[in-house]
């Protein structure tokens, strides 16, 4: 693909990426100028690519609705038919900022005014102007096929402060094939949107004006939840961690020494306790350190592995909170591993092992990695020494080589205090959703003096490893629901089966049933409604039960249950004793048949 560079000069792009996001970012300017036609008074935000498409904020009198979509669609189509070219220009300060202010363009202003002293420049389409640094395509006849998806509203520059916009989202690709593909996927994962199937599973809630970014789980999301830390306790206190609990508030200069006071303080909620200042914790990590702390410690005792499942409390804007994924309050699988540096490497390569496992079980089995490494060009802005941070990043290339898996380097995006390893799992529709974690720490360390007695009896800095594997309860919850529909597999799904008598008559012996299967400890509930079968099994299906157990005369007489996978139909009758030993065996080996 060919584009226009700012300074007029024509270059082929062959990276399928690279070409992608310059189509949707040119398509964004389309949209603009067929926005700035239809309603008279828009002045213009920004409009970038992003992964999935393409988005403009407008400032505008008129009251954007779904309505309007399909009229600025039309009319961008119309503008592409004239085959507009981008027309770049290098423009002088005072030459942009009389332009653009001349057109009450007051937020390009702005961004104008902020890149004092760089290389300016605008792009014409039409007769619309837009400050941008490019690259574009030559013209709208190398727009492909592109579709207005949504309107929302938002701030300027993102602060709730600022000016309020409106926002329309849009995806475009190079042809027809891939745009319908993707609005396939997007329908598919409407129906998986986790705060729909919440709400209609009945899973969890978030009470509307009561407890913004705060999750109230209700009982079968509750049982879910329940699972899920059951196995994550029982793989971790395999591999020799031991969990404790820490509290949820502290004092202020338990923040100040780890330094989160003075550099996470506007993420923090804060409160007065006689007359001191108390702080909902944001992390855990200070807590464990306490813990390790308590007494001294000896080279023989490490490593000495601290988990928690530890609910921390962090401001999140309202407008960036959504349901289970976005919150202000969550519980994270965490863990801190203080150990010598001859124990790193093992360590390491242990927890990637408990990842993949932990993940494959869940049945996600493709993934992505990431290797966040710091920027030695300026290693003023980081916590450790230049040979710390070589080491550490040579163990954590060291372990993925060990296990064999690609991983992309990322240079700059280590945290100030230490590299680390980010693993994204790729669900059913193909998504990725960065959960796992693992973090060196040199700042902590140092800052709480952590130490240990080696064998000459020397104080020693310990290693300290940061690592979540699922990430947060709530959030793995919203991948999990998008992930299997809200189907989730036997052992984690809230009711196991239900037991459905085709009448009254048959209400006792489908209590029996119910009694006898959940004296087995699996969850099982008995549909004892005075409605039509028909009507109980469609009930049933709608809640997503693995297993419909039917009991009529037949079944009664036999002693048996007619089993209707929710998936396959009817599967024909079998004894009580025999399904319970078939569901009882998936549930231990936590099958992920249906």
């Amino acid at each position: 693909m060919k584009t226009i560079h700012r300074d007029g000069t024509v270059h082929d792009v062959f990276d399928p990426d690279e070409a992608l996001e310059t189509l949707r970012h040119s398509t964004s300017h389309l949209m603009a100028l067929a926005v700035s036609h239809l309603y008279p008074g828009v002045s213009l935000g920004i409009g970038p690519p992003t992964g999935q498409g393409f988005y403009y904020d407008f400032q505008m009198p008129h009251r954007l609705t779904e309505a309007d979509l399909p009229r600025i669609q039309a009319k961008m189509e119309e503008f592409k038919a004239q085959n507009l070219v981008f027309e770049p220009s290098i423009l002088e300060l005072s030459e942009a900022l009389e332009f653009f202010r001349s057109h009450g363009e007051e937020l390009k202003t702005e961004l104008i005014e902020e890149r004092k002293g760089e290389v300016l420049s605008s792009y014409r389409l039409g007769d619309l102007v837009d400050f941008c640094t490019g690259p574009h395509v030559l013209s709208t006849a190398q727009l492909g096929s592109f579709r207005l998806l949504s309107i929302a509203g938002s701030y300027w520059r993102g602060d709730e402060h600022r000016e309020q916009l409106q926002r329309i989202y849009g995806t475009a690709f190079f042809s027809s094939r891939e745009l319908d593909d993707h609005l396939q996927r997007l329908e598919e994962a409407r129906n998986r949107d986790h705060r729909k199937l919440g709400r209609e599973l009945d899973l969890y809630s978030v009470p509307e004006g009561v407890a913004p970014g705060l999750i109230f789980w209700h009982p079968k999301g509750a049982k879910v939840r329940e699972k899920i830390e059951e196995f994550l306790r029982e793989e971790h206190e395999a591999r020799g961690y031991q969990f404790v609990y820490t509290p949820h508030i502290a004092k202020r200069d338990l923040w100040k020494t780890s330094g989160h006071y003075q550099f996470f303080r506007e993420n923090m909620y804060t409160l007065p306790v006689d007359d001191e200042e108390y702080v909902l914790k944001p992390m855990n990590c200070p807590g464990h350190i306490l813990i390790y702390k308590s007494r001294k410690r000896s080279y023989r005792e490490l490593p000495i592995r601290l988990a928690e499942f530890g609910t921390v409390y962090r401001y999140e804007k309202s407008g960036t909170l959504h349901g289970m994924l976005r919150v202000r309050g969550f519980t994270q699988d965490d863990a801190h591993i203080f150990c010598r540096p001859d124990q790193v490497f093992s360590e390491v390569v242990a927890t990637l092992d408990l990842a993949e496992h932990l993940l494959s079980t869940f049945g996600f089995q493709g993934h992505e990695i990431m290797l966040a490494v710091w920027d030695s060009e300026h290693t003023e802005h980081y916590a450790g020494k230049r040979e710390d941070w070589k080491r550490a990043e040579s163990v954590l290339v060291q372990a993925l080589e060990e296990k064999g898996w690609p991983y992309r380097r990322q240079p700059g995006e280590a945290a100030f205090y230490g590299p680390k390893i980010d693993i994204s799992l790729i669900d059913a529709l193909g998504r990725t959703w960065q959960v796992t974690t693992l973090q060196f720490d040199f700042n902590l360390p140092a800052r709480f003096n952590i130490t240990y007695a080696d064998s000459d009896s020397r104080e020693q800095h310990v290693i300290m490893l940061h690592r979540a594997l699922l990430g947060s309860m709530e959030r793995f919850m919203g991948i999990l629901i998008e992930h299997y529909g809200g189907a989730f597999p036997p052992w984690l799904s809230p009711v196991q089966a239900s037991v459905l008598p085709v009448s009254e008559r048959h209400h006792e012996y489908a209590v029996e049933v119910r009694d006898r299967l959940s004296g087995t400890g699996l969850r099982v509930e008995a549909d004892l409604r005075n409605e039509k079968l028909g009507y109980k099994i469609r009930s049933a299906q709608m809640s997503k039960v693995p297993y419909m157990l039917v009991v009529g005369d037949r079944e009664v007489q036999g002693r048996t249950v007619s089993v209707r996978d929710r998936r396959r139909g009817n599967q024909g009758a079998c004894p009580v004793d025999d399904f319970s030993r078939t569901l009882g065996r998936k549930v231990a080996q936590r099958l992920l048949d249906i």
